[in-house]
């Protein structure tokens, strides 16, 4: 019958100096079955926490060391029973620590940055790894530390197919669960379970096949959404496992609850932190008076029916001043080496609703007329407070709106909404003293705050941009032309 073959995957080198690792956790179990280049653990290293992949597929029939233990260089991770036929009867352990660097040379996967390498020639001197018996410290002066075991048993070993023909069958379907997925960085991987989703259900999009980080927020707001939709009612208070509030006291305070956050609400975290972490934000606000916009708005309102809305005009203005300033309507591409442009732009309209932040988009909102932008602005606004806005109407926006006058607030340090690379609030509109020709006088006024990302463009081109809706919403008539 033939035998298994029980592979050992040893901690890789780790360059930069670095000799051990710290074992954060385990992603997979023995018993499972792993593929090449599967993330099995994550790791932390001086530098950062990272997945570790596996350079074998098969059953992982053992794991070595504990959540919180540190395994140095060369030391054992886990074993694979990958099936092949063992014609040695066994190696020894220097023998199968030679075969894993040429492993690691040849471009096997084993390493920590990426899911697989290319064949590379090697150049220049290597520093030989020094063995982890050798780095073993006497017991006393004078006595040698005791030999490791040379027995084979845990570098290799053989089974039956009988023996293990049940777990063959039982990982059958556990294979096709953990096929490989191409995330090529950790970080994805994380947020993807932070997020309470499955790599393997997502979408790539990205040049190669992979998943991106805006894949899986994407698919995050896929899952809020439809949980939303499907649950009319806000999820009720979870006081979690073992709560109890005469003893869970933090700082002196004894705690009233704990409550469990939503998935639009962890997808909405996630987006959020994720543009302030990345992108460096300016921000320039001018007050406007916004007295001739309120009355001739009153004047558009046709028989019987009635006028558009302020953030109507206001959009159809900002997209006027977008023609001008087309930048604050691109994106910059996933490694920021270049500024994508587009024709025309897709809005993304912020909406407070009862479950959270959305922001629903207007496609093509530059070809739309005052009257056409009122009536999406409230269809949008309808849709998003009833919680049955389809996923795909919150992605694809190029420049975002948020009228947050209407929450009663005058101005606000909005965060941008990634991939966009420009955010327009407009604060509430109120009557304030105002000089007019040398006179105080009652004006409607409103505060604009614009907050851009620095890396596409400078404060001058902002302002501009900001000085043109200024003109429009001050100066109403001169826009009809183009409206």
């Amino acid at each position: 019958m033939t035998a298994l073959t029980t592979r050992v995957f040893r901690l890789p080198d780790l360059g930069e100096g670095l000799t051990e690792a710290g074992l954060v956790q385990w992603l997979v179990a023995v018993g499972d079955t792993v593929a090449t280049d599967q993330a099995i653990a994550e790791v932390e290293t001086a530098k950062s926490v990272v997945e570790l992949p596996s350079p074998f597929a098969g059953v992982v029939t053992a794991l070595h060391g504990e959540p919180g233990e540190t395994i140095d260089v060369g030391a054992p991770v886990l074993e694979v029973a990958d099936g092949a036929a063992d014609s040695s009867g066994g190696a020894s352990a220097a023998v199968e620590h030679d075969a894993y660097r040429e492993e690691e040379r040849a471009g096997s996967g084993n390493v920590l940055i990426g899911y697989g390498t290319a064949e590379r020639s090697v150049s220049g001197r290597r520093r030989p790894r020094v063995q982890a018996a050798a780095r073993q410290t006497p017991t006393s002066a004078g006595t040698p530390a005791p030999a490791p075991a040379t027995s084979t048993a845990t570098e290799t070993s053989t089974a039956t197919e009988t023996s293990t023909a049940s777990e063959s069958v039982r990982s059958g379907s556990d294979a096709r669960a953990r096929r490989p997925v191409a995330v090529r960085s950790p970080l994805v991987r994380r947020l993807a379970r932070d997020l309470g989703l499955d790599v393997h259900a997502i979408a790539p999009t990205g040049h190669d096949g992979a998943v991106t980080r805006a894949d899986v927020l994407a698919a995050a707001v896929n899952v809020a959404v439809d949980g939303a939709a499907a649950s009319p009612h806000d999820s009720p208070v979870d006081d979690g496992p073992g709560f109890d509030r005469r003893t869970d006291v933090i700082d002196g305070l004894s705690v009233a609850s704990r409550e469990r956050m939503s998935a639009l609400r962890k997808a909405v975290s996630a987006k959020l932190a994720r543009s302030r972490s990345e992108i460096p934000e300016a921000t320039v606000w001018v007050d406007v008076d916004a007295t001739d916009l309120w009355t001739l708005r009153s004047q558009m309102a046709p028989e019987g029916g009635t006028a558009p809305s302020v953030t109507a005009l206001i959009a159809r203005f900002v997209l006027l001043a977008l023609e001008d300033h087309p930048v604050l309507a691109s994106r910059l591409s996933d490694d920021g080496s270049e500024l994508i442009s587009f024709d025309g732009v897709n809005l993304g309209v912020a909406a407070d609703t009862a479950r959270g932040l959305m922001v629903p988009v207007i496609p093509r909102a530059h070809e739309l007329s005052i009257e056409q932008l009122d009536g999406a602005l409230r269809e949008l606004s309808a849709t998003a407070r009833a919680g049955s806005m389809p996923p795909e109407r919150l992605r694809g926006s190029t420049f975002t709106l948020n009228n947050y006058g209407g929450l009663g607030v005058d101005g606000s340090a909005a965060i941008i909404n990634h991939p966009d690379v420009a955010i327009l609030g407009i604060g509430r509109i109120i009557e304030r003293a105002w000089v007019v020709e040398g006179q105080i006088v009652p004006r409607r006024i409103a505060q604009l705050s614009l907050v851009f990302d620095h890396r596409v463009c400078d404060g001058g081109y902002a302002a501009g941009f900001l000085r043109r809706v200024t003109e429009l919403i001050e100066h109403p008539l001169r826009a009809f032309a183009r409206v």
